[in-house]
């Protein structure tokens, strides 16, 4: 990315980290790079409230994230792109997860723990957690049709963004969105 590029963004970042809010219009000005896929809608979105298994096997819905910005990714073992975007959302997890923002990856379909274990130890992720979707009534009530596809989750528990195939969210350009996001508040 050249200075003048480097400079649009952060000059964009520092914007939506200082109006105390997090306006959808300002984070625009960060799609750049390989945040260039990522939609940001006019509007906030409903999400599912479909359950899905945590890795003991236990229901729980996108409410248990409430309060925290979430990066939803939906994603599956035998995704190649899956495969080569999953390092880059641990990374992303290690360096900004906590209270205000989550990582949440979800595998969509028949995908068993062992499997999803076997994954993630053959990719190197050790932050992210192993949730299941193993009936794909969140993937389907949310309008996921395709593999891996991202959504950026509000506080308040609302769609505010989709980015629908793969991405490299270790990339400057991802981290000025969360940075902004998680400033925002």
């Amino acid at each position: 990315m050249n200075w003048i590029s480097r400079a649009v963004l952060y000059t964009a970042l520092l914007l939506c980290a200082n109006t105390g809010l997090a306006d959808t219009a300002r984070l625009e000005a960060l799609r750049q790079g390989e945040m260039r896929k990522l939609l940001f809608h006019a509007e906030p979105q409903t999400v599912s409230d479909a359950a899905f298994l945590d890795e003991a096997g236990q229901e729980l819905t996108l409410d248990a994230f409430r309060g925290q910005y979430l990066l939803l990714n939906f994603w599956a073992t035998w995704c190649a792109p899956c495969r080569e975007e999953m390092p880059s959302l641990d990374a992303l997890q290690q360096e900004f997860g906590g209270e205000m923002f989550q990582v949440v990856t979800i595998s969509t379909g028949r995908d068993q723990p062992a499997a999803i274990r076997r994954f993630f130890e053959s990719v190197g992720v050790t932050a992210l957690p192993q949730y299941r979707d193993t009936g794909q009534a969140l993937a389907r009530q949310m309008g996921v049709l395709g593999l891996p596809v991202s959504v950026i989750v509000d506080t308040e528990g609302r769609e505010i963004a989709r980015l629908r195939g793969g991405a490299d969210w270790s990339a400057p350009e991802a981290k000025a969105v969360v940075t902004a996001l998680i400033g925002a508040e």
